[in-house]
């Protein structure tokens, strides 16, 4: 496979495993307050993703992608709050392990990743166009 479309195929699984993770990213900040519905129920559990280099044997380049979609193990958080549905007999209610900083912090990591992944795909394109033009210039 030629250098421009090994490239082109490497960004194009980046921006699949960015888009990924930024939905995994978008679906941790929807739940972050998301509570179990009965006294003591677990909430909702953070959601992780696993990334890992896997040979496409068509193309002979090493590709991004997903290996595994988990969950954080992490302690949930307990909140007072007596009066919510799910609270326990101590009134304590436990909440998700989704810490927002955290997270804004892999949104952007994983923007300014697929960000770049798309930049790659744009100046590849470019050289193979002017290099069209050059074989065009050339006869």
């Amino acid at each position: 496979m030629d250098p421009l479309s090994a490239a082109s195929k490497i960004a194009g699984s980046g921006l699949e495993a960015q888009a990924t993770r930024l939905r995994i990213v978008s679906e941790n900040i929807a739940n972050a307050r998301s509570t179990g519905d009965t006294p003591g129920a677990d909430p909702y559990r953070r959601k992780t993703i696993t990334f890992g280099s896997e040979l496409d044997r068509a193309s002979g380049v090493d590709l991004v992608e997903v290996k595994k979609l988990g969950e954080d193990k992490s302690k949930f958080i307990e909140e007072y709050d007596p009066a919510h549905p799910a609270a326990d007999e101590r009134g304590m209610v436990k909440v998700p392990n989704v810490n927002m900083l955290i997270e804004m912090a892999d949104m952007r990591e994983a923007n300014r990743s697929y960000e770049a992944n798309l930049q790659t795909i744009k100046q590849t394109r470019e050289l193979v166009a002017a290099t069209i033009d050059l074989l065009k210039a050339a006869q």
